[in-house]
């Protein structure tokens, strides 16, 4: 399938427009050469960018796998002059460590950070519509099931952990259904759209009255088991959790608990830890859960989102310096 034309990034307000450090423009080379780098190559032409193999005069880098974090770490410390680097996804714990030790003032990294919101915000709808309808229930049966269970979406409170692209797009989503929407961040700046916006210290607060709960935070030191124990304690036994942002968020040995004790009514899952999950892993039999294995946003969806990105990004590298999703070091996203 083709990817339906009307996806397009959404950012939250801080990343709609970030004024990085001057940098210092010239050749661009796209790495690791995988064979199927002709999209992007045609972004950084499209912006004026000039494509090259990596050299003495290359200084910004297009890096499109998500796995090569050591070379990609080999290949900053052998070109110094690099001034510019393009990340492939909106998270960026893969590269923690060359983010931070290659980091420098006259240096930007960005990521793919509100490129991917719309397709990511629609599995999460169908997520969390999934749960309050038993479909994990009913999908595992090979019998009619005459227990009329089931819950509307109309009306409930919805908290949302993170205030970027997937967070506005799924509000937008839920719009329709009249929730109440509270979010949860690191600052309380409101969040147009939202009924409460609350720092990260407030959560337990939101959980006691939270009908659904959607995980869509960056993965940092800081945010890894946000949600554990003492979380699943102040939820309602009739809510749901959904984690479409990264596996380490959730404690997971504390999900299976609460699960299987009836703390919280369901969970589904895009990410986990570990990842892959592997078989004969407890949460794969854990009662009523739905997991996806990491594919809210496939190739074939997000490679001309990516594009896009590279090509804003490109311009903003040769010109202005009107960069989108510049990663903060120090914070890790």
């Amino acid at each position: 399938m083709t990817t339906p034309a009307q996806h397009r990034h959404v950012l939250g307000d801080e990343f709609a427009a970030a004024n990085a450090p001057r940098v210092t423009p010239g050749h661009i080379a796209v790495e690791p050469d995988t064979g199927d780098s002709a999209m992007f190559r045609s972004a950084v032409e499209r912006a004026g960018g000039v494509v090259a193999p990596l050299s003495e005069n290359t200084r910004g880098l297009i890096w499109l796998t998500y796995a090569r974090a050591d070379e990609l770490s080999a290949t900053l410390e052998a070109n110094p002059q690099i001034s510019w680097v393009q990340l492939p996804w909106a998270g960026v714990d893969a590269f923690a460590d060359p983010v931070r030790e290659y980091a420098r003032p006259d240096r930007v990294f960005t990521s793919a950070k509100g490129a991917y919101a719309q397709p990511v915000a629609e599995h999460a709808l169908g997520m969390i519509i999934a749960l309050l309808r038993a479909f994990p229930r009913r999908a595992r049966l090979t019998r009619w099931d005459k227990e009329m269970i089931g819950t509307s979406l109309y009306g409930r409170q919805v908290t949302i952990v993170g205030a970027g692209g997937i967070a506005r797009e799924l509000m937008r989503l839920l719009a329709p259904f009249d929730v109440t929407i509270t979010i949860v961040r690191r600052t309380d700046h409101p969040v147009d759209g939202a009924e409460h916006t609350l720092t990260t210290d407030r959560l337990p607060e939101a959980l006691d009255t939270t009908d659904v709960l959607v995980i869509a935070a960056a993965h940092t030191p800081q945010t890894r088991h946000l949600i554990s124990t003492r979380e699943f304690a102040h939820m309602k036994p009739q809510a749901v959790v959904v984690n479409i942002a990264r596996g380490p968020l959730i404690d997971a040995a504390a999900l299976d608990h609460a699960l299987r004790n009836e703390l919280i009514a369901g969970a589904a899952l895009d990410v986990t830890d570990p990842e892959p999950l592997p078989e004969g892993h407890t949460l794969w039999t854990a009662p009523n859960i739905l997991i996806t294995p990491h594919q809210a946003d496939t190739p074939e969806m997000i490679a001309p989102l990516l594009a896009v990105r590279i090509e804003h990004n490109v311009r903003a590298f040769l010109g202005d310096g009107r960069f989108i999703g510049v990663v903060d070091a120090s914070a890790g996203y």
